[in-house]
């Protein structure tokens, strides 16, 4: 990013914000005054906001170095600081300097990106609350200090664009931000005397106006509510009013439209993401958030531009409560012919309530009927699971197609009493509706609250969905975002839906680098892994068992694509067996909430975030947890990932998840669970940059026996695995060309006391390469020989320590100054791998037989006696070691 407080020296530095600024534009002029020394702030047109006028120009004017349009106008303006906006259209006066002179502009912006934005040679474009947050990061990195006035007309700005805090778009850089501004000395006083106004008698009297005036609208199935109103004069708080409204009646969405003189003004609020307000009000000239926005309206009547309104609303609200967004698929069939004891099986695997009745003739499918949980209970009972099922099935079913908007679905499957709707599209089943989709979506939609308790029972429902292209393009080099954006168009040409999903989507939230793209394909994925490698000019694995590829490019990197595949266990521990599925099923087959979020790449929708399963939630709220209570009885290896992902981000496993642990253990279901499957999570566990933490966490829930009982937490393991950190950071200071396996000085440690009955039995469980094998039943014992000595032998000679040591790779040294208490032993080795361990000879055989010795063992013996003699300091240079080579033979 280039520095903004360079002082330009070409021309004038302006700094202005969007006409009729709000407290967060003039907080962020402020703040961005701080960041570029010797500029000038405008504000375009700022009279109608009288009460922001008497508080930030008449009483803290010396703040500012302020000017009037008219004192800039003939002078060379050659950089313009944009600040909460990027709509030439709403800069008022501005615009024709910026069009007239095209200086250099910045921008710095919180708004989602808009057809005809103002591009800039500096854009920092972040999702937060509010500009100024992004604003005031900028001042903390770079160390500017704020005196308490400046810093409390800056916190006002948040609080005012947050909502205090309580709007849906408030993200943890807003309360990091308003955190060092109260550090600064912002005043909350003064805040919240300006933001928490009490009511006067004829605001409290327009409120309930809009109450009475009030309309609820299904737009394309969602609630929308509007108020229209005719004032006689001019209300300066009418978006306080909304958002009281809005609290008051708990609504979703709600647009006011206020004719005020000749200018209709439209404040509007959502916390729906079906209705984006920003880009509505965008075609009538204003402009803000998807949660809030503004505009003014002049010369149009009243009626006219709710009528106008009412047609943006019709087009641009999400119809997305359809059963094509709500339906799951594949749906799980059964043959009318098989018995119930198979259809049980059948529900049981899939974790589901009810089966769709299907018959198949001649390649084409057709609808039986339906049959649910309760009804094979009951049969089973009965002791009638040999029985076919097309004996108990319902064979009456109400059927919608993919546009059955969401009330039909109600009506039908409330109405009908069915626990589920099978969906058809051109007479073939293509997915089911059930009731608990229906359950989910009410949920989501009514309350926007989190569900109560720490976990919850997690079927795929309704996702939440919102647009992430900006924070893509923060954080993504370019290089990455045109590959994804390939990628998607590709797919598209093929019919395919394509995400990219897990550990690299769960990062860019957590603003990590990762650069392990897994692409999840709703289609044929070895199909476009093949397709798209070819295309690209890349190299391609394919594993046809579970329909997944590895695209290798020419400069190495790799790209792991995947067909959507849902997994089920037919026993604890053991692997799963994979069915094809949609994207959907796909995540709800994975370890960790945090792991099952996607982004879309299909041109249509691309960076649109897809979250299933509350996993925003919980990174937000820093929680592990699991999907269902057979998380770990499946597969036992989650256990182990789930101490990784714990310590790696600071974060909890929740309450449940804990239990779950717990009984995982007491159920000894790791008793089937294979060596190397154990081998290859723990050693992902010692691999972390510190994995000291998640190793005690191992010992505390007591895991480490899954390995071997004989490896215990005895006194000193802290202490050595403290050390085991210390020199390995010592060893990448040191030497930062030389690869070492880190996680073998933490597991040698670990083994520190055990003996070699023990080790043989450790590399039996793990199933360890035979190198590895070798490393911990044979090399630490020869490391341990080596200790010894040295605890007996030192102070000792260059030469000594170099025959002692050198048969020793690093990592056995690393791991004897891990384990050793003695500082002479540890000063000994770092002396040994720093200044001995490369010391090697001039000469060589040849220059021994040059000398007339016949080859043979006497030579070996020369080439050591020489390099003793060179360790030991009596050997300069190559004629020193011929020349004591000689005298060596010669005696």
């Amino acid at each position: 990013m280039p520095e903004t407080n360079e002082p330009n020296t070409d021309g004038l530095t302006v700094i202005t914000t969007h006409i009729n600024a709000d407290f967060d534009g003039i907080s962020s002029v402020l703040a961005a005054h701080k960041l570029y020394p010797g500029s000038v702030v405008v504000l375009p047109n700022a009279g109608e906001k009288k009460n922001l006028k008497n508080f930030f120009i008449s009483s803290l004017l010396y703040l500012f170095n302020m000017k009037r349009i008219s004192d800039i106008t003939e002078k060379k303006v050659s950089r313009v600081v944009l600040v909460d906006t990027r709509d030439l259209s709403r800069l008022g006066e501005m615009a024709p300097i910026i069009q007239d002179q095209a200086p250099e502009i910045h921008i710095f912006d919180h708004h989602p990106d808009q057809a005809g934005d103002l591009a800039g040679e500096l854009e920092v474009i972040r999702p937060v609350g509010a500009t100024a947050t992004i604003l005031v990061t900028l001042i903390q990195e770079k160390g500017i200090s704020l005196s308490k006035e400046e810093a409390t007309i800056i916190c006002l700005g948040i609080y005012e664009d947050t909502g205090s805090f309580t709007y849906a778009s408030t993200t943890p850089e807003d309360f990091q931000a308003t955190a060092y501004l109260v550090s600064m000395g912002a005043n909350l006083d003064i805040v919240s005397s300006l933001i928490a106004k009490e009511l006067d008698p004829a605001q409290v009297s327009l409120i309930n106006d809009m109450l009475h005036r009030s309309e609820r609208r299904m737009i394309n199935g969602v609630e929308v509510t509007l108020v229209s109103l005719s004032l006689e004069e001019y209300i300066p708080d009418l978006a306080t009013l909304v958002q009281k409204m809005m609290r008051m009646e708990n609504l979703g969405v709600l647009f006011v439209l206020a004719g005020m003189g000749n200018r209709i003004h439209v404040v509007a609020r959502s916390r729906l993401p079906e209705v984006d307000c920003g880009a509505i009000l965008t075609e009538l000239g204003g402009g803000g958030h998807p949660f809030a926005a503004s505009t003014v309206v002049r010369n149009m009547p009243l009626a006219q531009v709710e009528e106008k309104l009412g047609a943006l609303l019709s087009s641009l609200v999400k119809p997305i409560r359809t059963a094509r967004h709500l339906m799951s698929s594949p749906a799980i069939t059964i043959a009318p012919l098989l018995p119930l004891s198979e259809a049980s099986r059948l529900l049981t695997r899939y974790n589901i309530n009810a089966l769709v009745v299907t018959d198949f003739h001649d390649e084409s499918e057709t609808l039986r009927g339906y049959i649910t949980r309760q009804v094979i209970e009951r049969a089973l009972s009965h002791n009638l699971g040999n029985y076919p099922v097309q004996e108990f099935m319902s064979s009456t079913v109400a059927v919608g197609n993919p546009d059955t908007d969401f009330n039909t679905l109600v009506d039908k499957i409330i109405g009908n009493k069915q626990r589920l709707l099978p969906i058809l599209e051109t007479g073939r089943l293509v997915g089911v509706v059930t009731r608990t989709d229906l359950l989910n979506l009410l949920v989501y939609s009514k309350e926007h609250a989190r569900p109560a308790g720490d976990e919850v029972s997690l079927e795929p429902h309704y996702p939440k969905q919102k647009p992430i292209i900006s924070l893509m393009r923060e954080r993504l080099s370019q290089e990455i975002l045109d590959l994804l954006k390939k990628i998607g168009e590709v797919a598209d040409s093929m019919g395919f839906g394509v995400y990219v999903v897990g550990g690299f989507v769960r990062d860019l939230l957590l603003r990590r680098k990762n650069d392990d793209v897994d692409i999840v394909i709703e289609g044929e994925g070895i199909t476009f892994a093949k397709a798209f490698a070819e295309m690209m000019g890349a190299r391609i694995n394919t594993y046809s068992k579970f329909g997944t590829s590895v695209i290798i490019f020419p400069d190495g990197f790799k790209v792991d694509v995947a067909t959507a595949r849902m997994e089920y266990y037919t026993a604890p521990a053991a692997l799963p067996e994979v069915e094809t599925s949609s994207i959907k099923l796909d995540l709800y087959r994975r370890d960790f909430t945090i792991n099952t979020l996607a982004i879309r790449l299909s041109p249509e929708g691309f960076g649109t975030l897809t979250d299933f399963f509350n996993a925003q939630r919980d990174i937000k709220e820093k929680r592990i947890r699991i999907l269902h209570n057979l998380s770990f009885v499946e597969d036992p290896t989650r256990v182990f990932r789930a101490i990784k992902f714990e310590q790696r981000f600071g974060f909890t496993i929740g309450k449940v998840t804990r239990e779950m642990i717990k009984n995982a253990i007491h159920l000894d279901v790791f008793r089937e669970l294979g060596g190397l499957r154990v081998f290859n999570e723990f050693r992902q566990i010692l691999e972390e940059e510190n994995p000291i933490p998640a190793i005690l966490r191992i010992f505390d829930l007591g895991l480490m026996k899954i390995i071997h009982p004989g490896i215990e937490k005895h006194n000193d393991l802290i202490d050595q695995l403290d050390e085991a950190k210390k020199v390995l950071a010592w060893h990448d200071l040191m030497y930062t060309d030389e690869p070492i396996e880190r996680w073998v000085i933490y597991f040698l440690t670990l083994l520190s006391q055990c003996d070699r009955e023990i080790s043989e039995e450790v590399a039996k469980r793990l199933m360890l390469a035979p190198k590895h094998k070798k490393l911990i039943t044979g090399d630490r014992f020869h490391a341990r020989n080596a200790y010894t000595w040295l605890t007996y032998s030192l102070p000792a000679t260059n030469s000594d320590l170099h025959r002692k040591l050198s048969p020793l790779r690093a990592e056995l040294l690393l791991y004897i100054m891990a384990v050793s208490a003695n500082e002479e032993i540890k000063k000994a080795i770092s002396h040994y791998m720093s200044q001995l361990r490369h010391i090697s000879l001039s000469i060589m055989g040849r220059d021994l037989k040059e000398m007339g010795l016949k080859p043979g063992p006497l030579y070996s013996r020369i080439l050591e006696e020489t390099l003793a003699a060179k360790l030991d300091g009596t050997l300069d240079d190559r004629d020193d070691e011929l020349a004591f080579a000689a005298r060596y033979l010669q005696e």
